[in-house]
């Protein structure tokens, strides 16, 4: 530092306002300090920085199924944020969903000196975890209470306006391919689903059930497929609903002329499916963006913030028509 200030030809105290990012710094004798770092390579001691100012300017972020499309594209709106408010992201992957491996996941980022956490897990054997106490912590699509800040799409939301748009087109009642039963967001969309069906006084058929792939909505698709009393489905994504469409197709079912197909996600390959897939849209960049913001809002302050649902948006394509006369 003092070799900055040298070749800048300003004070030390200068060079530290500059390098902790301090505005009370005119924009000439700015850049002049920024250049001369420049020329010696100078990098400011983060950790030296940190334990002055008690903020380490990372967020750890615990996570489990990280193949998924809703993690991955959530993950990425998070890094997206965190970058752009100058922090950076110490990814903690989960293997096996216990209490334990989460605990052991807090412990491991708590060692890694980061200022707060997002939790991604969304799994049901964590519905009494006890999250740690003093740790600024937001939970990311999560279907019970925490003590800490929840941010979730609005998973009713979604299945109730893909259920209307079925019904709404004269469909007497409407199937549903389901997530796996571990799973907060399927469970919220199924449930979704069957009170919007009561709502209107429509038969509810029991649900299947998927693990969020293209083989288990074909799988799904050649069963519903020999059953003509079936014209509408809602699948609880849009890869299930894709091998949905391929049964269909493979067995004689037209759609939407003979059955109708809603997914949920709004992938960007929902668009050039055969048809083109009607489906609710979520919002990955507004939950990362959120979940990043209540953050670092925790991390500054000690209010709480009541749970975030984020709203979701019918996207109307071909894949969706009233049912044929018979």
């Amino acid at each position: 530092m003092a070799d900055v200030a040298r070749l800048a030809g300003v004070s030390g105290q200068t060079v530290s306002r500059v390098a902790n990012g301090r505005q009370n710094v005119d924009a000439v004798t700015r850049a002049r300090v920024k250049d001369a770092m420049r020329q010696l390579g100078y990098r400011p001691n983060g950790a030296a920085r940190a334990l002055r100012s008690g903020e380490f300017r990372s967020i750890g972020v615990i996570v489990f199924e990280l193949s998924t499309f809703g993690t991955t594209r959530t993950l990425d709106a998070i890094a997206t944020a965190a970058t752009a408010r100058g922090y950076s992201v110490n990814l903690m992957p989960v293997l096996a969903v216990s209490r334990q491996a989460v605990a052991d996941a807090f412990t491991r980022l708590g060692e890694q000196a980061v200022d707060g956490v997002i939790m991604m897990i969304e799994a049901h054997v964590l519905d009494d975890l006890q999250l740690p106490v003093g740790l600024p912590v937001v939970v990311v699509h999560a279907g019970v209470h925490y003590d800490h800040p929840v941010v979730d799409t609005d998973q009713a939301q979604g299945a109730r306006l893909a259920t209307e748009h079925l019904l709404g087109l004269g469909h007497k009642t409407v199937w549903h391919l389901g997530g796996p039963p571990s799973s907060f967001a399927a469970d919220q969309r199924r449930r979704s689903w069957e009170q919007t069906l009561r709502d209107h006084d429509c038969v509810v058929p029991p649900p299947l059930i998927g693990d969020w792939s293209s083989a288990a909505g074909y799988d799904a698709g050649c069963r519903l497929a020999a059953d003509e009393a079936v014209t509408a489905i809602f699948a609880a994504n849009d890869q299930m609903a894709l091998g949905l469409l391929r049964a269909l197709h493979e067995h004689g079912r037209t759609v939407p002329e003979d059955m109708s197909v809603v997914g949920f996600d709004d992938m960007e390959e929902a668009a050039h499916f055969w048809p083109p897939l009607t489906t609710v849209r979520q919002t990955f960049a507004d939950i990362g963006s959120r979940s990043v913001d209540t953050l670092l809002a925790e991390i500054h302050a000690t209010d709480h913030h009541a749970p975030i649902a984020v709203p979701t948006e019918l996207i109307i394509r071909r894949s969706t028509a009233p049912p044929r006369s018979r």
